[in-house]
């Protein structure tokens, strides 16, 4: 280009880059970036061009904004709460429990129903309150549970209803209990010479002035008694269908569970949260439990609903769902609930993925995969992949009645290996269930990996209950007293709970469960032994923008998982033991508990800690329920 011609002597020493609109001092605009924000397990992806950062809620926290970037300042949300538990069958049959409430504004991809509003949740520098909701306890002897409502600022998904009790008394036993979505109705144990339906109930509204749908969820089943020998529980609704009736034929059919809702929001290739439906790809959540039948089975609804078989106790709807829990000769527990919050970032910067699965963060060079679900980690670099890993089990739960002993920690194990390119199974051991009476606690189910690369970790023990010895575990259960021992740990994995006072005077104390990082504590005289310190997670996966769900708060910093549960004392002036040592509760362990009428319950360990809950009081207080596993694997990014 020729230059331009000025009367300006000077001209020649300038660009006029002025008159083309391409001026040397204007600006360069800033690189488009998200929200800046901490808490939950951290997802980043991609999809169809768009990067986004998930944070994963498997239990209370807070989503706490720092900063707001200049991309936008809303954010997308799936909010489910902890499933209702299952019915006591009886001698009739109950019903299932109904999924936690589903509150969503991104659209289900997958599923016959949806809940979900096109409503922004506009956010500010400030921190969020996450609550999640654990699931309602199934019934030994009646209505199963409610779960407990989950909360994301102003949003707020309403627990699930429990099951119906499969009853020969007149209605509320028999009928299931209203929520996020409906408890199935129990068999009403009516004549044998007609056909009688039992109880169900609805789906909560959502209250005003709540702007999306009438509905969290869909009613349960119907129960039914019918001409003949048989009589069936319904089904619990589910977030995507109703609850399935009992049906009439003799013999009978109990009613399956509803189905839930697939929901993408951690990210399209993420196995490590919800569960998988054989029918329908995708993450599913918020299926209901199934109804209970005399000789047959019932299955969940797709989304973690939890299934029965007869005899024996109804499944619990998975942890982390929103699933209900089914009926049975003892109701199974709800599944605790979810909360996943989302926005857009501006490029995936920090690192590269060179395997699928579980949510995927980077932090100090590494690329973490946290999975909090059962699910796959595919190594798809092409060649070997030096891996680190952390795997924790399920914890146990504590026993029951006259001072549960405080239940183990689930087993932990950290190392490093190669992995090959073809597929790990993670296995993500669910927390031993909450018990009452006097009885044991339920050891925790075990977890870690295997196929390619081989890891695998046990379940915590479970505390002992009245003239019970303590579980065996990844660390052991605590004792019972008079002089009861504590449970043994696998070795490498763990340590043994403490023993329980051979003392009467003036109080009882159980001992705690054993941590990943300690054994626990005696009981003595005058309290509940504390339970054994947990560990704090390896440096590599120490990344502070997962703080509240990677990490508990511990006697040294954060970052600490799988400590014990404290146990209880009675008598005079008692002390309870603490979860994770002295001072605790830490290393989302739970405490012990102690109250004479109404009893109130050990305190449960969080989701994700492979923790266990505290012991139970005296004489009616069940125990608390151990913590679900935790897998994470790092490599080089």
């Amino acid at each position: 280009m020729a230059p331009i011609k000025t009367n300006n002597p000077y001209a020649s020493y300038f660009d006029f880059f002025s008159r083309t609109g391409k001026d040397a001092v204007s600006p360069v605009p800033p690189p488009a970036s998200g929200l800046t924000a901490t808490g939950g397990v951290i997802s980043d992806y991609e999809d169809s061009g768009t990067y986004y950062r998930a944070h994963v809620f498997t239990s209370t926290g807070a989503f706490d904004v720092t900063d707001l970037g200049n991309i936008a300042s809303t954010v997308e949300y799936l909010v489910i709460a902890g499933g209702g538990g299952g019915g006591y069958e009886g001698s009739n049959r109950g019903g299932g429990g109904g999924a936690g409430g589903y509150r969503t504004n991104v659209p289900a991809p997958i599923g016959p129903g949806s809940h979900t509003t096109s409503v922004s949740f506009l956010v500010s520098i400030s921190p969020y309150t996450v609550t999640v909701g654990g699931g309602g306890a199934g019934s030994p002897s009646g209505q199963g549970s409610d779960g407990v409502d989950s909360v994301f600022g102003s949003i707020t998904s309403s627990g699930g209803g429990g099951g119906g009790q499969g009853s020969q008394n007149s209605p509320p036993a028999n009928e299931g209990r209203p929520g996020g979505s409906g408890g199935g109705g129990g068999s009403p144990g009516g004549p044998p010479s007609a056909t009688e339906p039992g109880g169900s109930t609805d789906a909560v509204t959502t209250p005003s002035p709540w702007p999306g749908p009438s509905t969290q969820g869909f009613a349960g089943g119907q129960g039914q008694h019918a001409m003949g020998s048989w009589a069936s529980g319904g089904g619990g609704g589910g977030a995507g269908e109703v609850g399935h009736n009992a049906q009439h034929p003799d013999p009978g059919v109990s009613g399956d569970g509803g189905d839930g809702l697939s929901n993408l929001i951690a990210g399209p290739l993420n196995t490590g949260v919800g569960v998988v439906n054989p029918a329908s790809p995708g993450r599913w959540f918020a299926g209901g439990g199934a109804g209970m039948y005399f000789g047959g089975t019932g299955e969940g609804g797709a989304g973690g609903g939890g299934s029965t078989s007869y005899p024996g106790a109804g499944d619990s709807g998975v942890y982390s769902t929103g699933g209900g829990g089914a009926s049975g000769s003892g109701g199974g527990s709800g599944g605790s609930g979810i909360v996943v919050v989302r926005y857009q970032i501006g490029s995936q910067q920090t690192g590269t993925a060179k395997a699928t699965g579980g949510s995927i963060s980077y932090y100090g060079g590494k690329t973490i995969h946290a999975f909090t679900s059962t699910g796959t980690f595919a190594n798809t670099s092409g060649s070997s992949l030096p891996i680190q890993y952390v795997c924790v089990a399920g914890g146990g739960s504590g026993g029951a009645k006259d001072n549960g002993g405080g239940g183990g920690a689930g087993g932990y194990l950290t190392g490093s290996t190669t992995c090959p390119t073809s597929p790990v199974t993670v296995t993500i051991g669910a927390g031993g269930a909450s018990v009452a009476g006097g009885n044991n606690g339920n050891q925790g189910t075990p977890g870690g990996l295997s196929g390619a690369v081989t890891v695998p970790v046990t379940g915590g023990g479970a505390g002992a209950g009245p003239g019970n010895p303590a579980g065996t575990g990844g660390s052991g259960g605590g004792g019972h007293w008079p002089g009861g021992s504590g449970g043994s740990a696998t070795a490498g994995q763990g340590n043994a709970g403490g023993a329980g006072t051979s003392g009467t005077t003036p109080a009882y104390g159980t001992g705690g469960g054993g941590g990943a990082g300690g054994a626990g504590t005696d009981g003595t005289n005058t309290q509940g032994g504390h339970g054994g310190v947990g560990v704090q997670l390896p440096p590599t996966f120490q990344n502070p923008d997962s703080i509240t769900a990677l990490g508990f708060p511990g006697s040294s910093g954060t970052y600490w998982v799988a400590g014990g549960g404290g146990g209880v004392a009675d008598g005079a002036a008692p002390i309870t033991g603490r979860g994770g040592g002295s001072g605790g509760p830490y290393a989302g362990a739970g405490d012990g508990s102690y109250s004479p009428n109404p009893g109130i319950p050990g305190f449960s360990a969080k989701a994700n800690s492979g923790s266990r809950g505290g012991g139970g009081g005296s004489p009616t207080a069940p125990s608390g329920s151990g913590g679900s596993g935790l897998v994470l694997i790092a490599y080089p990014s």
